[in-house]
């Protein structure tokens, strides 16, 4: 395995075992789950948002090492930023996650480039958007 890919099996192990921002938030005003019935992985994520950016947000899930450590990035990037700029993250981890496996990988998707691996395994895909789907639909629901 070369470098880079170590480094990246590192992150996404990293948030998988510590994950950042894990349970419940009190005082949430946006929230939603989503499961992939597939697999069985199932997210929730709560957030707290003031005036278009998101103020405090956390996820409570079980399922696989993808699924959880990209909640756990995905928590640690919108956070603090506007909700326009969380749904274009997503909107670029998603374009990235369906690219070919030799596309060039963005560096503004930070530790969410360790999601690379992905690209190569279809059913894999699923799990890393599952947060990413999650949030979206919390920003949609208002509740």
């Amino acid at each position: 395995m070369s470098e880079v890919n170590d480094l990246y099996q590192a992150t996404i192990v990293d948030h998988d075992r510590a994950p950042r921002n894990l349970g419940p938030l009190t005082g949430a005003t946006h929230h939603a789950t989503v499961d992939n019935p597939l697999c069985g992985d199932v997210i929730t994520v709560h957030a707290r948002i003031i005036d278009g950016t998101v103020q405090s947000i956390t996820f409570e899930g079980r399922g696989c090492a993808l699924s959880r450590a990209a909640a756990s990035i995905m928590t640690t990037m919108v956070q603090g930023h506007t909700t326009s700029a969380a749904a274009h993250l997503a909107t670029a981890f998603e374009h990235f996650v369906q690219t070919a496996p030799d596309a060039a990988i963005p560096d503004a998707l930070g530790e969410l480039r360790a999601f690379a691996g992905v690209r190569s395994f279809r059913s894999r895909r699923v799990c890393a958007m599952l947060a990413f789907r999650t949030l979206m639909q919390a920003l949609a629901s208002g509740t």
